[in-house]
């Protein structure tokens, strides 16, 4: 049985465009994710690290299941805060998560 070279090479970048898509797409999502994780810079410090004396929390390593834990309880008033939960409400349950996860990779 024989295929013809260019139904294999259809099948090839059939099968082969969504990996490329998603490497092509990596930079623009991590700049997203950086861009996202930025909102938190003002209170939080640049990548989730305060200076010292700060009064505020350095979210930086912290683990990224108590970050989405804090940030939902603000999110749904269970956490008293000040302007954290107007801030929360903000987030999707998928950008908290990716926000989680963005702060828990940093270094402390």
């Amino acid at each position: 049985m024989k295929i013809a070279l260019p139904t294999l090479a259809l099948a090839f970048c059939t099968l082969a465009a969504p990996s490329l898509s998603h490497a092509q797409n990596a930079p623009a999502q991590a700049l997203h994710v950086r861009s996202l994780a930025a909102t938190c810079a003002n209170c939080h410090g640049t990548d989730g690290k305060v200076v010292p004396g700060s009064p505020v929390l350095s979210i930086a390593g912290m683990e990224k299941n108590y970050i989405v834990a804090q940030l939902k309880a603000f999110k749904s008033g269970t956490r008293p805060a000040t302007v954290m939960h107007q801030i929360s409400k903000g987030f999707s349950d998928a950008q908290i998560e990716v926000l989680a996860g963005y702060f828990a990779a940093q270094k402390k």
